[in-house]
C-alpha cells in the first residue's frame, strides 16, 4: 500500500521537517544573508526594488505556469509569445497615434492588444494540444519558434520602437506606483494572492492536480480535462500579456531578443518552488518564492565579481535540473 505524508508505513519515523516545503524558504533565506555579507548595498531599498521590479514579469508568468504545470503541461513559448505581444502592441499605439493622439485612449488601446493577442496566443496553444492531440512539448517548441519570427519580421531585423512622446506617457506603468512601490510588484502581487487563491480554494485548482496526477480518473470523476487544460493555458496567455505591458514601457521597444530564457526562468521559478514537473501538486507561493530566488542569484552575480553574470542561465539550468533531481528522490522516499 502506497504512503502518503500523512500516513506512513509503520515504524517509519516522520520527518521532523519536510524539505520540499522549507528547501525553497531556507534557500532564498541563505541567498539573503550571503547577499548582505557580499555587499552593504544589498540590502538596501532601491536594491531590494530594483530586484522585485525587474522579477515581478517573470514571477507574473510563473503563476500562470504553475497552473500549467500541474496540470500536466509545459509551454515553452512564454518568452517568444511576450516579443510578439510587445512588438503588437507597440505597432498598435504607434499607428493609432495620429488618429487618437498620445493620451489615454491610445494607452488602453496597447492594453488591451496586448491582453488579446495574449489570450488568443494562449488559446491556440491549449487548443492545439487538447482538441489537435498533439504533445505540449511539441506544439510550444512550434509556437516560441513561430512567435519569435513574426516579432523578427515585424521589426525587420531590427527593433520595433515606441513613439517617444508614447514612451513617455507609458513610463508610469513601470516607473510609478503607490506608497514607493512600483506597479510591476503591485501586479505581480496581485497575481500571487490569486492564483494562490484559485490554486488552493477553488474547484480548477483542484482539477489541475487531478488531472496532473492521473487524467484518466479526473476523466472518469466527471471533470472536463480538455476544457481544464484549455483554461491552464488561455490563463498564462493572459498572463503573458500582463507581463508585457508591464514590461514596454521599461524600453519601449520591442526586437527578436525581447524574452529571451523567459521560459526557462519562468519553469526553473515554478519547479524551484515544489511544482512537480510531471504535473498533480502546484504551489503557487513555491512559484514566488522560487522567482525571488532566481532574482536574488542574478542581482548577487551582478553586485560582486565571483561569477561571472553571463553564466545566470547556466546557474539556472543546474538549478533545474538538481530541482527535479531532488524531486525524485523525494518521491522516492515517501
Amino acid at each position: 500500500m502506497s504512503t502518503t505524508t500523512e500516513q506512513r508505513a509503520p515504524g517509519r519515523a516522520r520527518p521532523w521537517m519536510d524539505l520540499r516545503v522549507l528547501g525553497p524558504i531556507i534557500a532564498l533565506i541563505v541567498l539573503i544573508v550571503v547577499g548582505a555579507l557580499m555587499n552593504p548595498n544589498f540590502l538596501s531599498y532601491a536594491n531590494i526594488t530594483n530586484v522585485l521590479a525587474r522579477s515581478a514579469f517573470i514571477g507574473i508568468i510563473a503563476v500562470g505556469m504553475t497552473f500549467v504545470i500541474t496540470a500536466g503541461g509545459l509551454d515553452l513559448s512564454v518568452g517568444s509569445m511576450a516579443a510578439f505581444i510587445a512588438g503588437l502592441m507597440i505597432m498598435v499605439m504607434n499607428a493609432a497615434l495620429p488618429g487618437l493622439g498620445g493620451g489615454l485612449a491610445v494607452i488602453l488601446l496597447g492594453i488591451v492588444a496586448a491582453l488579446v493577442a495574449g489570450l488568443a496566443a494562449g488559446w491556440i496553444n491549449g487548443f492545439l494540444i487538447t482538441t489537435m492531440r498533439i504533445e505540449a512539448f511539441i506544439v510550444t517548441l512550434g509556437t516560441m519558434g513561430i512567435y519569435r519570427s513574426l516579432v523578427t519580421w515585424l521589426a525587420d531585423g531590427g527593433t520595433l520602437s515606441l513613439d517617444f512622446g508614447l514612451r513617455t506617457a507609458l513610463q508610469p506603468l513601470y516607473y510609478g506606483g503607490l506608497f514607493g512601490v512600483s506597479w510591476p510588484i503591485i501586479t505581480f502581487a496581485v497575481v500571487a494572492i490569486i492564483g494562490e487563491i484559485v490554486m488552493r480554494r477553488t474547484a480548477f485548482g483542484r482539477y489541475c492536480a487531478a488531472i496532473g496526477s492521473n487524467d484518466t480518473v479526473a476523466r472518469y470523476s466527471s471533470v472536463n480535462v480538455g476544457r481544464i487544460r484549455l483554461l491552464t493555458y488561455v490563463g498564462l496567455g493572459l498572463l503573458v500579456g500582463v507581463a508585457t505591458i508591464m514590461y514596454v514601457p521599461r524600453l519601449g521597444s520591442a526586437s527578436a531578443a525581447t524574452g529571451v530564457l523567459w521560459e526557462l526562468e519562468a519553469i526553473a521559478a515554478v519547479i524551484i518552488g515544489g511544482t512537480m514537473l510531471k504535473g498533480g501538486f502546484g504551489r503557487v507561493w513555491g512559484s514566488v518564492v522560487g522567482v525571488l530566488i532566481l532574482g536574488l542569484i542574478g542581482n548577487i552575480l551582478n553586485l560582486t565579481d565571483a561569477v561571472s553574470p553571463y553564466l545566470n542561465g547556466a546557474i539556472q539550468g543546474v538549478i533545474i535540473v538538481l530541482a527535479v533531481i531532488l524531486q525524485r528522490e523525494g518521491k522516492a522516499g515517501t
